[in-house]
């Protein structure tokens, strides 16, 4: 038996409002997997800045030789003294110079092992990439006691070598620790290069071939492009990494004299920190900080308007 449904009852159940999904339990879930992340950013990361900007605003002031010392509100004195601060100054000097030549040269030898590794033409690719990589799995600070054991003309078992070219010289050391975060962090860059070519389609490069272009054509006028965001973020954590150096100066003043306490920037606030004036850290601190931002940033809209142009 058939049953007939009025056109009346047809209309009105097709003209009805149908109910909204609440999106409530989405957005719910959305918070959930954020909070972990929101909690940590919030304590380690935004609480530390609020605290230093606020101790670097802060002197010590004492009533009299041996009065009791107090924090008093000092506006921008102790940035003052950053700014007259040579060795401080004389520290980010340093390190720009160090970042002009390393960080290019990382860069470049990271592009070169990623092409490499992408390339159809290498063979034994997971022994090559393991290898290139393996360096970035032995920590800073030992990576820094090898390097400097080898500089060493006592240690190194090269004493032909270092006997005759002194790596820990005043002239040299700043290369020799180079050598060593370049040796890092090469096979680190190369992995986020070689990551971005294995997303480029397949099809591109068959077009290409189909055009008569060879492999180093293909890596010169498709891949190095393609990549080219990826090349501009490993720069930028390069430049941050560059002005934020400490433990391989630290470890190679063990080996040489010439590393001083104030040879990085971050060593300069180490140092200070520990004598102790912890206000005035805070002050080289936040100005570090800045000087990071600004460069970084600065870098990163410069190749904007470049790729743009």
């Amino acid at each position: 038996m058939t049953t007939t449904v009025p056109a009346r009852a047809r209309t009105e159940r097709a003209s009805a409002p149908r109910p909204r999904r609440s999106r409530v339990p989405f957005k719910g879930a959305i918070a959930t997997l954020l909070a972990p992340f929101a909690v940590l950013f919030l304590l380690f990361y935004v609480l530390p800045i609020i605290f230093a900007v606020g101790q670097s605003l802060l002197v010590v002031r004492r009533e009299g030789t041996f009065g009791k010392a107090e924090l008093v509100f000092g506006g921008l004195a102790q940035y003052a003294l950053v700014f007259q601060d040579e060795a401080f100054w004389t520290s980010m000097l340093r390190m720009l110079t160090f970042g002009v030549v390393q960080v290019p040269v990382m860069l470049g030898l990271a592009l070169v092992f990623a092409l490499l590794l992408d390339s159809p033409l290498l063979k034994g690719k997971r022994f090559f990439r393991l290898a290139f990589f393996v360096p970035y799995a032995v920590p800073g600070v030992i990576a820094a006691i090898m390097w400097g054991s080898l500089f060493s003309p006592n240690l190194s078992p090269f004493t032909a070598l270092t006997k005759n070219v002194d790596f820990l010289g005043a002239d040299l050391v700043l290369w020799s620790i180079a050598n060593v975060v370049t040796w890092v962090y090469v096979g680190y860059n190369m992995l986020i290069i070689y990551s971005s070519l294995l997303s480029i389609p397949s099809e591109i490069y068959e077009a290409a071939r189909l055009d008569g272009a060879g492999q180093f054509r293909i890596a010169w006028s498709i891949k190095i492009p393609l990549v080219r965001p990826a090349i501009v973020m490993t720069a930028i954590f390069s430049i941050i990494g560059t002005l934020q150096l400490l433990a391989e100066p630290q470890v190679f003043r063990s080996f040489s004299s010439a590393v001083t306490s104030t040879f990085t920037p971050n060593m300069t606030v180490y140092a200070t920190a520990s004598i102790p004036n912890a206000n005035l850290a805070a002050a080289f601190s936040v100005v570090l900080a800045v000087t990071t931002f600004v460069l970084s940033f600065g870098f990163m809209k410069w190749m904007q308007k470049k790729g743009n142009a």
